[in-house]
């Protein structure tokens, strides 16, 4: 299996850390606060270790988990760290009651990112449409993604695979909008009946 690396130290990353262990995979949680980043760790259990927040990640692939409010500044901070990596982020820039998303088309978070990432790191949006529990119960489910290149979706694709998820490609960097809009759509569904414990997918 391989090594991936994740930023921030809450609950999805501790679910993302988690479910990728389970699989066979080793995880590095990098968190700015040392502290949860070990508290982290240790839930995930099964070998993860902490890595030094703002050094180059021992993993090819790399989760950024952190609110979408301090997603880019965190990509600055890391900077050349991240240089031909593939940084897979997963956040939802929700408005205040979570009825709207405050980017704009082709202003999308994971496009902010890829702006002021290094040129060779191949930025992709994931998970934002499961929520933590689903995530975390490790039962079959779609996850749709978008961003980067080809290659480096089918290596996402892959690794999603292993992770006992059905990868849906949505394609390049201008489809990570309406991700982020599908974010909005299932939280909706959520309040409105369909409870937390729901996902998008595809047939």
């Amino acid at each position: 299996m391989t090594t991936i690396s994740i930023i921030g130290a809450g609950n999805m990353a501790t679910a993302i850390g988690a479910r990728a262990t389970a699989h066979g995979h080793t995880v590095e949680i990098m968190s700015r606060d040392t502290a949860k980043a070990q508290a982290a760790a240790e839930q995930i259990g099964k070998g993860a270790t902490v890595g030094e927040y703002g050094a180059k990640p021992a993993g090819d692939i790399v989760f950024l988990a952190v609110l979408y409010s301090g997603a880019v500044d965190a990509v600055k901070h890391y900077g050349d760290a991240l240089a031909g990596k593939i940084l897979i982020e997963i956040t939802n820039p929700f408005n205040a009651d979570a009825t709207g998303v405050v980017t704009t088309p082709g202003n999308s978070v994971t496009q902010q990112i890829a702006a002021v990432a290094p040129a060779d790191t191949q930025v992709l949006k994931a998970f934002n449409t499961v929520f933590r529990d689903v995530l975390a119960a490790d039962k079959p489910l779609d996850v749709i993604f978008a961003g980067g290149n080809a290659e480096a979706r089918a290596r996402v694709a892959t690794l999603f695979d292993s992770l006992g998820t059905r990868p849906l490609d949505a394609g390049g960097l201008e489809t990570t909008h309406a991700l982020e809009w599908a974010g909005i759509l299932i939280m909706g569904l959520a309040r409105n009946g369909g409870g937390f414990g729901i996902a998008l997918g595809a047939k």
